[in-house]
C-alpha cells in the first residue's frame, strides 16, 4: 500500500473527496461567530448552505479526507487496507490552499475534514492538528470546521486540535461491541469512547469556568457527533435507538447519525442485502431521533424488545399514537404543551404556535392549518372546542388505512431513491400512468 507522491493537488481532491463520501456525519449547525478585522469567513448559528449529492447525502462543506491510507482493515471500509485501490494524502498546505480557495470563490463556508489512520493514530492526529494551526492562525481562516477525533491519539493533541475546530466527531461505527469484533477488530467500544468522554468534559468545564487557552478560542463549541452503520450487523431498530439514546444522556452528543450500509467490499463477513442499501430503514432511524431530542420521547416508548423494528408504512409517531389511542382526541385549546408535541402532523413550532395563539382566542380547524398544522394527519387524533373536524370513528384499523395511504408515496421515494429517471411536466411526481392503447398506437404510426 504505496501513497502516490506524484499526483497534482487537482488529482488527490478527486481522490479524497470520493473516498469522504460515505462518512454522513456533517452537519454545521451550532455556532455563530461574527467575521473579525484581520480574519477571514464566518459562521452562523443557523447552519451552512447545505447542498445534497444524487443518493441524498450532504455535501456542504469542502469535504475531504487527509489521507485515504488506513492501518485498519475494516470490513464495511472502502479504505481499508487490504483494498486495492489509489492511495494519496494531502499535506497541511494543500489542506489550507484548497479550503481558501474554495472559500474565495464561494463554493464552501467550512471544511470537514475526516482522515484514515496514516502510520498510527498519533502521527495521524498531528498531522491535522497542524492542518488547523495553518488554517486558524497563518491564513486567518474564521468559518466552520467540523474534524475527526481519533480513537487512540494522545489526548493532548485532541485537546489542542478541540481549541481550533468548531464541531468534532468520533465514529461509533457500529452499535455494538460485538459488531466491532466481527467487522473491525482493530477498534474496540472502549477506544471509542474514550475521546468521546474527553471532549464531553471540555465541553462541560468549559461551560463552568474560564479555560486559560491561546486566541480565546471555545472548546468544540458546537459539541460533538457519531455516525452508526445501519444493516451491517444483525443489530435491530430497537437496539440502535437505545445506543443513541444512551449518547445523547451519557455523552451530550448534539447529532448521532445514520448511515445505510454499502456493500463496497466483497467479504464474506458482510451480509448481502436483498434490497441493497436500507434506505427507507435509515429513514426511520432519522425520524426516530428526531423524536427523542426534540419531542420528549423515550426509546422504549417507540420500540420494545417484543416490537423490535419500525414500521415500514408509518413514521414512529404515527405508529406510536395509533398503539395509545386511549389517549386520544386532545382538545387543543387545553391539552399542554408535551401532549400536544405529540399529536401526529404537530411539530415543535407549530405546537408553539398553538400555544401563543390559544391565550387570545379559541382555535378551530382553519386557525390551525394556518398555524402550520397537518391536518391531514391530525385531524384522527385532535378536537377543537370539543368536536373532530369529520365525524370519524376512533378505530385503529380505520385510521392506519387512512394514513398509510398518505404514507406510501414516501415510503416509494425514500425506498426508490437511487431509480433515477428524467422528470417531465406532466409527470405527477409519483409514477406516470401506463399508455393507452391509443398512445401506443400512435406512437407505432408516428403521430405523436
Amino acid at each position: 500500500m504505496l501513497i502516490q507522491e506524484q499526483m497534482s493537488l487537482q488529482e488527490k481532491l478527486a481522490v479524497l473527496s470520493d473516498a469522504a463520501k460515505y462518512d454522513v456525519s456533517c452537519t454545521s449547525s451550532g455556532v455563530d461567530r461574527k467575521g473579525k478585522k484581520g480574519m477571514l469567513g464566518n459562521a452562523v448559528s443557523a447552519g451552512l448552505c447545505h447542498s445534497f449529492a444524487a443518493d441524498g447525502r450532504c455535501i456542504s462543506l469542502l469535504k475531504i479526507l487527509f489521507t485515504n491510507q488506513c492501518v485498519y482493515d475494516c470490513c464495511y471500509c472502502v479504505n481499508r487496507r487490504s483494498n486495492d485501490v489509489v492511495r494519496t494524502a494531502f499535506t497541511p498546505d494543500e489542506v489550507c490552499t484548497l479550503t481558501m480557495e474554495f472559500y474565495r470563490r464561494n463554493y464552501i463556508e467550512g471544511l470537514f475534514l475526516s482522515s484514515g489512520i496514516l502510520i498510527s493514530p498519533d502521527y495521524t492526529m498531528d498531522l491535522i492538528y497542524q492542518t488547523l494551526r495553518k488554517l486558524r492562525e497563518e491564513c486567518r481562516f474564521n468559518g466552520y470546521i467540523h474534524v475527526k477525533a481519533i480513537p487512540g491519539a494522545d489526548p493532548v493533541l485532541i485537546e489542542h486540535v478541540g481549541l481550533l475546530a468548531d464541531r468534532m466527531s468520533v465514529n461509533l461505527e457500529l452499535p455494538t461491541a460485538e459488531g466491532l469484533r466481527s467487522l473491525a477488530p482493530a477498534k474496540s467500544r472502549p477506544r471509542i469512547l474514550a475521546p468521546m468522554r474527553q471532549i464531553q468534559r471540555g465541553i462541560r468545564t468549559q461551560r463552568t469556568e474560564v479555560i486559560p487557552c491561546e486566541r480565546g478560542r471555545q472548546f468544540v463549541p458546537a459539541g460533538q457527533s457519531t455516525q452508526m452503520i445501519v444493516g451491517a450487523t444483525p443489530e435491530n431498530d430497537y437496539q440502535m435507538i437505545k445506543v443513541a439514546e444512551a449518547l445523547y444522556q451519557n455523552y451530550d452528543l448534539k447529532r448521532v447519525f445514520y448511515s445505510a450500509f454499502v456493500r463496497v467490499n466483497d467479504d464474506s463477513r458482510l451480509p448481502v442485502l436483498p434490497g441493497g442499501p436500507p434506505l427507507l430503514r435509515e429513514h426511520r432511524l432519522y425520524q426516530a431521533d428526531w423524536l427523542l431530542r426534540f419531542y420528549g420521547f423515550g426509546a422504549d416508548e417507540l420500540l420494545t424488545e417484543k416490537q423490535p423494528h419500525f414500521n415500514v408504512f408509518l413514521d414512529p409517531k404515527c405508529d406510536w399514537a395509533l398503539r395509545h389511542l386511549e389517549l386520544f382526541p386532545v382538545e387543543i385549546n387545553r391539552a399542554d404543551y408535551h401532549t400536544i408535541l405529540r399529536v401526529p402532523g404537530i411539530g415543535v413550532r407549530s405546537a408553539k404556535r398553538i400555544m401563543a395563539a390559544r391565550r387570545g382566542a379559541v382555535l378551530d380547524f382553519p386557525d390551525l392549518k394556518k398555524l402550520g398544522v397537518v391536518l391531514k394527519r391530525a385531524v384522527y387524533f385532535i378536537t377543537c372546542g370539543g368536536r373532530m373536524m369529520y365525524s370519524l370513528k376512533i378505530d385503529q384499523d380505520f385510521i392506519t388505512s387512512q394514513l398509510v395511504g398518505n404514507e406510501h408515496k414516501r415510503t416509494w421515494d425514500i425506498t426508490n431513491r437511487d431509480s433515477y429517471r428524467q422528470i417531465s411536466m406532466f409527470d405527477d411526481g409519483w409514477m406516470s400512468p401506463s399508455p393507452g392503447a391509443q398512445d401506443v398506437e400512435a406512437a407505432v404510426l408516428g403521430q405523436l
